[in-house]
C-alpha cells in the first residue's frame, strides 16, 4: 500500500490541537483519527500495517506512521497487534475501563505477566490514541495514571495478602485486604497530578496507619509492610521477558536515605512539621492517595494541610525555588542555549519544569490563605492563579498552551525508545524521526521548539530573579544576627583548618543556618551544633557527606540540638554516619541472634586479635547509634530501644567470647572440662538496657575434674579460669584505638568483690544452696546464660530454675528486702526531681519490689512486665494497684531511657533544652517539665505506699 506522503503540517495548528479541547473518550480510535506521524522507516511501517491486514484508511496511516518512527511501537504492534484490531472499534472509555477492570481482577498467580500485558496494551493503546489526535494531553496522561494506580494497588494487595495469611501481619484478617492493612501508597509527582508521562517511573511515598496496632505489635507491623513495599516494588519494577509495568521510586519519603520504605504516618507527620522543606511543600501539592487504604491516605494528606500551605504569604518560597533551579541546572549542566539538540525538555531552561515551579510557588505564596490555589494539575494551577489576580489570563494561557506542547514533545521523545528520558536527540538525523513522529516538518517542528522554550524562559526567569520585590530574607538571619560570634569561631575550629573543608563548608552553611533557625530555640541549637563541631578533629570527608546527603545534616542538628551528650560522640566517632548511608539504617531490628551472626562473619574475617577488638567496638557503636537515632525520633518507643540496646550487648559479648578463648587457648591451652559460660545480670539479664548502660556478668565453668589446662603455658585451672574471665572484661572495656566497647561490672557474683573472679559450677550451686543471701537470689531472678558451652549453659538454666521455685520463707524475705530498701536508701537517698532510679517508689525500688514477688512465687521470669505480673499476682494486688505500679514502671523506665539518651549528666529542668524537652514529654501525655516532675513525685510517693504496705517498710536489719 502507498504510504501518506511526507506534508509540511502547521505547527502552529498543531500546537493549538496541543491544548485540547476536550475529551473523545465517547468515539472510537478507529473513527476519530484527525491526525497521523509520518514514517521515517518506511520498510517498518509497511510490515506493521501488512501484518495486520490493514489497506488503506486513516487506522492504516496511523499505525505506518507510528510503527515507521517508533522502535517501541513498532515492537508492541508486533506482540499486540491482534488484540489491538479486537478493541479498535470500540469506545475509547470502554477500552479505558477494561484496563482498570482487568487490571483489579488479576490473580495474585497471573500478576507479573498480567500486569506487564496490560501495560503493554496500555501503552500501545494511548501512544496510537495520542498520536492520532484522538485523546488530549490530559486523556493520555489520564489513563497512564490511572492504570499505574490500579497497577499499584493490585500489588500492593497482593504482598499484603500474602503477609496476612502468612500470619506476619498482626490482628489483620482477609476482611483487612481490601485496604492494604492499613497501608496507604500515596502517589507524587505528575502520577499524584494525574499527569504522568508516556516513560515514567512512578514517585510513590508508602505509609501505615499505626493506629491500627497495639504497641507491642508496632515493630512486626511495620517489619512486614516493609517487605509488602518490597515485593509490590519488585512486581511493578522488575523487568522480565514480558517487560516491566512501571519504574518505581520510593525517595521522596522522608528522609530516604535513612528511612524504611514503609514508615508510620505518624512518624512521617512528625518529620514534616520538623524538618520539611520547601521542595517537599512543593511535592505535596501534586500528592494522591493512589493505593491500598485510600482513606488513611486522604486522612493523612489533610493532616499536612498546615505544613504545605502556611498561613502567611510565604514569598520566602520563591528564593527557595529559585536556588533549586539554579542548583538543577549546576547539577545537570543545563546552562547552555537553548536547541532542538540534545535540550532538556524538563529541566533545560524553558522546559516543564520552568512552569512547574512558576506554577507551584505562586500555589505556596498564597495557598495558605486561599484554598481554591490548592490544585493538583499544573494546567488547572495557571487557570486558578489566573482566576484570582495573581498571574495575567494571556500569561496563563501561553503558559498552558506550552506546557501542553511541551508535554507533547516528551511523550514522543520517550515513544521512540521506551527510554525514561527527556533529552531532545543529540543529531539531526534522529530529530527527523522525532519530528515524523509528531507529524511535522522538522525545520518548522525545531523553530517552533527553539521559539517556545525562549518564551517560556522569558515569562518565568523575572519571577524568579534574586532581587524581585517579593523576594525575602533567608530565615537563617534568626540565626546569624544573633549568633555571628559564635559563627565567626567556628573558622578557628580543626574541622575548618584546610581549604577544602572551608570551601565545602561555606556551600552547606546556609543549609545548616537555616536548619537551626527553624529550631525551637534557635540559639540554643546554635550553641548545641557549635559543641559538635568543635568536637570535630576534621571535616572534609563529613562535610562532602553532608552536601551529597543534605539529609544526614538535618538528622546531626536534630541530634545535637535533642541529645548533645550523643552529639560529642558523634564527634569523635562521624564514621557511624557510613552506617546510615550503607541503606540497611532502617531496615528490620535483626535481633540478638542476628546481630551475633554478622559480628561473629565480621570477626572471622580478621586475624589479628587487636583489630577483632576495634572492629567490634567500631561495629557496636554503629548499631548502638541506629538504636539511639530510631528512639530520638521516635521510631521506637523506650521499651523497644531497652530490648535492642540489650540485644546490641549481648550479641558483641556472645560473638567475642569465642574468640577470646580462642586467643587466651592458644597461649594456654583449651580450657579444662567442659569450659565456661558467661551469665548475664541485671538489666542485661532482664534484657533492657539504656543508652549508658554497663553490663553486670559472672563467669562460672565446670573443669569436670581436671586440675591443670594443656598448653605452652599450662596454668591451674582456677587460674586459668580467672585469667580468662578477665581476659573478656579486658575485650570487653579495655580502651582501644576505637574506644571502649562496654563498662563491665562483676560485683554480682558469688561473695561479690570478695570472691573469685570466675566460679565453678559445683561451687557456684553449693554457695547458692547454701550460703547466699536473699538478695543474692533476688539477682538470681535476672540471670540470663549469654555466650559459652550450651550443654553447661542448660545445665545452669536448669539448676537456677529448681533454685528459684524452692518454698520461701516470706516473713524471712520480707525482713531481708526491708533491710536492703533501707541500705538502698541510706546510700542512694534519691529524690532529686527527674532522679526516677534511687528513691522510695521509684525505678530501682519497684525492680526490687518484681524480683520479691518472683522469688516467692518461684516463678522464673527475667523481664520486669513479667516480675511485676508474677508480684502483682502473688500480693493479690488490686487490679488498680497492678496496673498503676505498672504504669509507674513504665514511665519511670520511659524517663530514664530519655535522660540516658540525651545526656550523661543529672537531667534538669534548667539545663534541658527545648528540644530535649520535647523529645521527654513527646511520649509521656504531659505538657511541661514542670508537670512531669509533679507526676513523677505523685507517682513515686503512691508507689511507695504501696510498697510499704506489700512487702513492708524500708527498716534496718542491724
Amino acid at each position: 500500500m502507498p504510504l501518506p506522503p511526507l506534508e509540511a503540517v502547521n505547527v502552529s495548528d498543531a500546537l493549538d490541537r496541543a491544548a485540547g479541547a476536550g475529551f473523545g473518550r465517547s468515539m472510537s480510535l478507529s473513527t476519530n483519527i484527525n491526525r497521523v506521524p509520518i514514517a521515517h522507516d518506511r520498510e517498518r511501517a509497511r510490515d506493521a500495517v501488512s501484518a495486520l491486514g490493514l489497506k488503506t484508511g486513516a487506522l492504516a496511516d496511523l499505525i505506518a506512521g507510528a510503527a515507521g518512527s517508533s522502535f517501541y511501537l513498532s515492537d508492541l504492534l508486533r506482540r499486540d497487534g491482534d488484540w489491538l484490531l479486537e478493541v479498535v472499534d470500540l469506545e475509547t472509555e470502554k477500552v479505558r475501563r477494561t484496563f482498570l477492570d482487568e487490571t483489579t481482577s488479576l490473580s495474585d498467580g497471573d500478576l507479573a505477566p498480567g500486569l506487564r500485558q496490560l501495560k503493554r496494551r496500555v501503552a500501545l493503546y494511548a501512544g496510537l490514541a495520542d498520536l492520532g489526535g484522538v485523546w488530549a494531553l490530559e486523556d493520555v496522561t489520564g489513563l497512564l495514571t490511572d492504570f499505574a494506580s490500579a497497577a499499584t494497588d493490585r500489588a500492593l494487595k497482593a504482598a499484603v495478602a500474602n503477609e496476612i495469611r502468612r500470619k506476619k501481619l498482626p490482628g489483620q484478617t482477609d476482611d483487612d485486604i481490601e485496604v492494604a492493612g492499613g497501608l496507604s501508597v500515596l502517589a507524587m509527582g505528575k502520577m499524584g497530578a494525574g499527569e504522568l508521562n508516556y516513560s515514567s517511573d512512578i514517585d510513590l511515598i508508602c505509609l501505615y496507619d499505626e493506629t491500627r496496632f497495639d504497641s507491642d505489635e508496632y515493630g512486626e507491623a511495620r517489619a512486614s509492610f516493609v517487605r509488602s513495599v518490597r515485593k509490590m516494588t519488585a512486581s511493578l519494577s522488575e523487568r522480565t521477558a514480558d517487560g516491566y509495568v512501571f519504574r518505581t521510586d520510593l525517595r521522596l519519603r522522608p528522609d530516604a536515605s535513612v528511612t524504611p520504605v514503609a514508615i508510620s504516618m505518624e512518624a512521617a507527620e512528625r518529620y514534616y512539621e520538623a524538618f520539611g522543606r520547601t521542595w517537599e511543600r512543593a511535592a505535596f501539592i501534586k500528592a494522591s492517595a493512589a493505593a491500598g487504604d485510600l482513606e488513611a491516605g486522604k486522612a493523612f494528606l489533610e493532616t499536612l494541610r498546615p505544613f504545605v500551605w502556611r498561613r502567611h504569604l510565604d514569598f520566602a518560597a520563591i528564593q527557595d525555588a529559585h536556588d533549586m533551579r539554579l542548583r538543577i541546572r549546576d547539577h545537570k549542566g543545563l546552562h547552555k542555549a537553548a536547541s532542538h539538540l540534545s535540550h532538556d525538555l524538563k529541566l533545560g531552561q524553558g522546559g516543564i519544569r520552568e512552569i512547574e515551579f512558576f506554577t507551584q510557588t505562586r500555589q505556596l505564596i498564597a495557598g495558605g490563605r486561599d484554598p481554591d490555589l490548592r490544585v493538583r494539575g499544573t494546567v488547572e494551577g495557571l487557570s486558578v492563579l489566573a482566576a484570582k489576580g495573581w498571574v495575567s489570563s494571556d500569561e496563563a494561557s501561553q503558559l498552558a498552551k506550552d506546557y501542553r506542547a511541551l508535554r507533547e514533545a516528551e511523550h514522543r521523545v520517550q515513544m521512540i525508545a521506551d527510554q525514561q528520558t527527556h533529552v531532545l536527540p543529540n543529531t539531526e538525523e534522529e530529530f527527523t524521526r522525532l519530528a515524523y513522529l509528531a507529524g511535522q516538518d522538522p525545520q518548522d517542528y525545531a523553530r517552533a521548539l527553539e521559539e517556545m522554550f525562549q518564551r517560556v524562559h522569558q515569562l518565568t526567569e523575572g519571577f524568579f530573579a534574586p532581587g524581585s520585590p517579593v523576594h525575602a530574607a533567608p530565615r537563617r538571619a534568626q540565626v546569624s544576627d544573633l549568633n555571628a560570634e559564635i559563627i565567626e569561631r567556628w573558622k578557628g575550629y580543626p574541622a575548618l583548618r584546610s581549604a577544602r573543608a572551608v570551601e565545602i563548608f561555606k556551600r552547606m552553611e546556609p543549609i545548616l543556618l537555616d536548619r537551626l533557625a527553624a529550631a525551637a530555640r534557635p540559639s540554643e541549637a546554635l550553641l548545641n551544633f557549635d559543641g559538635f563541631l568543635a568536637g570535630l578533629p576534621s571535616g572534609v570527608q563529613l562535610f562532602s557527606l553532608f552536601e551529597a546527603n543534605p539529609q544526614l545534616l538535618d538528622l546531626v542538628v536534630d541530634i545535637v540540638d535533642t541529645a548533645p551528650g550523643l552529639g560529642q560522640h558523634l564527634a569523635r566517632n562521624a564514621p557511624v554516619f557510613d552506617a546510615v548511608i550503607g541503606g540497611g539504617f532502617f531496615s528490620d531490628w535483626p535481633g540478638a541472634d542476628g546481630l551475633t551472626k554478622a559480628l561473629t562473619q565480621e570477626l572471622a574475617g580478621l586475624k589479628d586479635y587487636e583489630a577483632r577488638l576495634d572492629r567490634a567496638r567500631v561495629w557496636a557503636r554503629e548499631w548502638h547509634f541506629r538504636v539511639g537515632v530510631h528512639h530520638l525520633r521516635g521510631i521506637i518507643d523506650a521499651n523497644t530501644a531497652g530490648q535492642q540496646y540489650a540485644d546490641l550487648a549481648t550479641s558483641a559479648v556472645r560473638a567475642l567470647w569465642p574468640f577470646v578463648v580462642e586467643t587466651f587457648a592458644a597461649k594456654h591451652g583449651p580450657p579444662p572440662g567442659r569450659g565456661a559460660v558467661v551469665i548475664a545480670m541485671g538489666s542485661l539479664g532482664a534484657e533492657r538496657l539504656n543508652a549508658a548502660s554497663d553490663l553486670d556478668l559472672i563467669v562460672v565453668y565446670d573443669a569436670q575434674g581436671v586440675d591443670t589446662s594443656q598448653g605452652r603455658r599450662p596454668l591451674a585451672t582456677r587460674a586459668y579460669y580467672a585469667r580468662l574471665t578477665q581476659a573478656l572484661v579486658t575485650a570487653i572495656s579495655a580502651p582501644t584505638a576505637e574506644g571502649r566497647l562496654y563498662e563491665v561490672d562483676m560485683r554480682l557474683r558469688p561473695s561479690g568483690r570478695q570472691g573469685p573472679v570466675a566460679t565453678g559450677f559445683s561451687a557456684f550451686r553449693t554457695y547458692q544452696e547454701t550460703e547466699a543471701w536473699t538478695w543474692e537470689h533476688l539477682a538470681l531472678t535476672r540471670a540470663r546464660v549469654i555466650a559459652g558451652d550450651e550443654a553447661l549453659g542448660e545445665e545452669i538454666a536448669g539448676f537456677r530454675k529448681e533454685l528459684l521455685a524452692k518454698t520461701r520463707d516470706r516473713k524471712g524475705v520480707f525482713s531481708d528486702v526491708a533491710d536492703m530498701r533501707a541500705r538502698l536508701a541510706a546510700a542512694k537517698p534519691g529524690g532529686a526531681e527527674f532522679d526516677i532510679k534511687s528513691g522510695p517508689g521509684r525505678l530501682q525500688d519497684i525492680e526490687l519490689f518484681a524480683q520479691t514477688g518472683a522469688l516467692l512465687r518461684g516463678d522464673g521470669a527475667r523481664c520486669l512486665s513479667d516480675q511485676l505480673d508474677a508480684a502483682i499476682e502473688d500480693f493479690e494486688l488490686s487490679a488498680n494497684e497492678g496496673s498503676t505500679i505498672k504504669a509507674a514502671a513504665d514511665l519511670f523506665w520511659t524517663v530514664q531511657s530519655a535522660a540516658r539518651l540525651i545526656s550523661k549528666d543529672p537531667l534538669t529542668k534548667e539545663t534541658t533544652g527545648a528540644s530535649a524537652e520535647a523529645f521527654l514529654l513527646r511520649d509521656l501525655g504531659v505538657d511541661s517539665m514542670e508537670e512531669l516532675s509533679a507526676e513523677i513525685a505523685k507517682t513515686a510517693e503512691y508507689v511507695a505506699g504501696l510498697i510499704d504496705k506489700t512487702v513492708g517498710p524500708a527498716t534496718s536489719g542491724g
